[in-house]
Parts: structure tokens; sequence; C-alpha cells
């Protein structure tokens, strides 16, 4: 729980009408990690456009306090990155064991500093996420890696060049390897690589700076290292997930939502799902329009590597599957284990049934409100999504998940209509005050 003193933050959500009007959706969360560390393999000065203000954030305004990685808000909102200043690759295990994306240092760090010691990967707390690829391609790369109780060493006097095959397709491991391999000596070629817009946005900074990257956004990458990489500008991409998640808003209770500056052609699957269950979607440059009747049909899902239906969205998918009449199925091929918010969605009087890796939804039965926790960022928006449609009030605990991942996503909702507020509560007394109340 998210805790002041005894007292316990929550977000309090309470049913809502149709959800109208638009929303601009901030840098990609997952863009922005990546990027955060790729700068350390910059020779200059670099900043970095669109970068929302998340927890991740912090944490690593931390770690490079700790490294000599200078970096700064500017009042534009822009970030300033300098890393001239380097000292160290040892990234604190608790810092690093606090989000995820923290092993992108080792890719980043390795050519400058020949060893980098981090904590395992943290985050989000729906099931393991395994290194071995990200391991396998250090290896390859000429590297030694140590295990130990909390933290692991990677250790190379020279990074050289190979052929590198993912046993599967892995966003994280691509972009890692692509951070190493881009001052390695030599030719590196990546096969069954992760085509993810992530991908293609680290790739595209990586040759701002200087690098020699082609083949981002297919399934072979190559890579030729140099031994210097400049500064500049660069803008991060959308959140596609984000975005997606106020497309199924709409949905909810009938409304229509555009989400503004994104790129639909990262959200193919997305809105194609949306128009199958009946969700009329308008597409033009940069904007997308989700307009609902809210009479939706039941459907079935099947999640996969980009492009295919992103894991990432398929809690949120869920809630709206809750709206659908008729049964709905949703496979998560992705992280199998990835159904902690069905039990939360039961306490609101959901009926799902969790069989393997597929969820059995029976949609268009009343949902109550009640007390859920939300245990990472996608949990959290479904949890927030079926608040707007259950009856009286449902509060979520476990907020710092959904601040991990959404700069305000509070406010964006608020904007919309959705009767939403953040509050605490005292955990002695049960009394509880309101921190941004409801103004309808």
């Amino acid at each position: 729980m998210w805790k002041v003193g005894n007292e316990v933050k929550f977000i309090q959500v309470q049913k809502s009408g149709a959800l109208k009007g638009a929303v601009s959706i901030q840098g990609s969360k997952n863009s922005s990690l990546a990027l955060l560390a790729a700068s350390c393999l910059a020779d200059s000065v670099v900043t970095l456009d669109g970068i929302p203000n998340i927890e991740d954030l912090r944490v690593i305004r931390q770690i490079g306090q700790d490294i000599g990685l200078y970096i700064e808000r500017l009042p534009s909102g822009e970030l300033h990155m300098d890393p001239r200043q380097l000292h160290s690759a040892v990234i604190d295990p608790g810092k690093a064991s606090a989000y995820r994306a923290s092993y992108y240092f080792v890719g980043a760090l390795l050519a400058k500093f020949g060893k980098v010691t981090v904590g395992f990967p943290g985050g989000d707390d729906f099931v393991s996420r395994p290194i071995d690829q990200h391991i396998k391609a250090f290896r390859l790369l000429g590297a030694e890696v140590t295990f130990h109780h909390d933290y692991y060493v990677v250790e190379a006097k020279e990074l050289r060049g190979a052929d590198i095959y993912f046993d599967m397709i892995t966003s994280g491991a691509t972009i890692n390897t692509m951070l190493a391999a881009v001052r390695a000596k030599g030719k590196t070629r990546l096969m069954n690589a992760a085509t993810d817009p992530e991908v293609v946005d680290t790739a595209n900074f990586l040759n701002m700076l200087g690098a020699k990257i082609v083949g981002a956004g297919t399934d072979q990458i190559r890579i030729e290292g140099v031994p210097y990489l400049g500064g500049g500008v660069y803008q991060v991409i959308p959140d596609r997930l984000i975005a997606g998640s106020f497309l199924m808003a709409a949905g909810m209770n009938g409304g229509s939502i555009t989400v503004r500056n994104v790129i639909p052609e990262h959200l193919g699957s997305c809105t194609a799902k949306l128009r199958e269950i009946g969700i009329e979607i308008v597409i033009d440059d940069q904007n997308i329009t989700a307009h609902s009747s809210g009479k939706l049909r039941a459907t079935r899902i099947r999640t996969g590597m980009y492009p295919g239906f992103a894991t990432d969205l398929q809690q949120p998918f869920t809630a709206l599957l809750l709206q659908s009449l008729g049964k709905s199925i949703v496979t998560e091929r992705v992280y199998p284990k990835r159904f902690s918010h069905v039990q939360q969605l039961k306490r609101l009087g959901a009926q799902i049934e969790v069989r393997k890796e597929s969820a059995f939804i029976r949609g268009g039965l009343p949902l109550q409100g009640n007390w859920v926790h939300a245990t990472d960022v996608r949990a959290g928006t479904c949890l927030l999504l079926a608040g707007l449609a259950a009856e009286g009030t449902t509060r979520i605990t476990g907020i710092e998940h959904i601040q991990r991942g959404n700069e305000n996503a509070i406010e964006l909702f608020r904007s919309l209509g959705a009767k939403i507020s953040l509050e605490q509560t005292d955990e002695g007394t049960g009394q509880h005050e309101v921190q941004a109340p409801y103004i309808g």
C-alpha cells in the first residue's frame, strides 16, 4: 500500500456516465526507460523531449547521482542528460530492484567501463521476468557474467560483434543487446529480434547519436560498432499502451474519447479488436477517436509480441469484456501468469475463471464497488476502468504501481467526466480525507 505515516492513499472511483472528450498522450514509459539508460553511451550532452514525470524516473535520477549521470528537467519540460562525468558502473541493488528496466544500464555502461554491477530487476509484481536472453547475448559479445545473492556482475575486457539468435522474442533483451553492440568492435547481427516500436525508437535515438544500426522494426537487426557517440536532441514516441487504455474507456459506459499525439500504426491490433466488439474507431494523422453506444459484443483475444495484441493491454481489455454480452476468452501467451487482476475483479462481482493461460469471462453482469488492490501498472488501469462501471464506490490501493507508469492518470480521467479522486485514510481509525475531490 502507498503509505504516508499511518495513512494509506488510494484511488476512489464512482460509477460514471459516458466519458467524453480528448486527452493528449504522454511519452512512452517503456521507450523512456531505454532512452534514459542509453544516454550513458553518449560522449556529449543529450536532450530528451517527452519523457513522462513518473515514479521510475525518480529512481533513475537517484542512480544517475550515484554513477555521475547528470539529469535535469528543464523549464520547457525536456530532460537534459550529461554523461560526460560518469565515474561508476555500480548500480545499487536496492535501486535496481525498484524497477524492471534497470538491466539496460548493463548494455549502456559495459563498453565504457568494462565491468558493470547491478541488482536483479524488479518492477511489476505479476510474474518473474527472466534475463536469460540478456545474459546469453552478453556472453556471445565476449563478456563474463557472475551471479551473486542480490546482484550480478558483467565484465568484458573487450566487446566483439557476434551473431546472436534469441530463443524467444524479447523486447528487453533486443534493446539491451543493441546498447552493448553499438560500441563493440566489428559487426553484430540480432536474429529473431523484437519488432516493437520501442525497439525502433531506441535504434533511432542511437543512430541520431552516431550509431550504425540497420533493420530495427524487422526480426533481423544489423549493428556495426563505432568508437564514439555524440549528443543531440530527441523526441520519445507516444505511449501506445496508455492510448489503448483510454480508447477502451470509451466503451465502459458508452462515450466518445479522442487520443491525441499518437502514432496510429502502433495501435493496429488494439483498434482492430475494439472494432470487433462494436466500438467505432476513427483514425486520422495523429489522433484516434473511439465512439461507443455501450452495447458491446464478446470476443476472444490472444496476446503476442508486437504486432500482436500487447500483453500490457490484456488487463484493461478484460475490464471492457466484463461489459460485453456473452462469453469472452483472454489467452495470455507472453506472461501466462499475468492474471493477478482477476481475483480483484471478482471482488467487484465479476465472473471469471482462469484455467492455465486463459481467462474465461462472462460479460454483461452488474459490478458492485469494493476495496481492491493493484499489483502492477496495467492491473491498476483495469481496476480503474471496472470501477467506472461498478455500482457504488470502488477504492483501489497499490496506487504506487499506477503512478509508476502514468504521469497524471487521475487528472486525465477527470477531464473526461470520470468520478475519480485521490484519497487517504488513517489506517488506525478508518477515517479518510479527500485529497482531490471530484468536481462534476
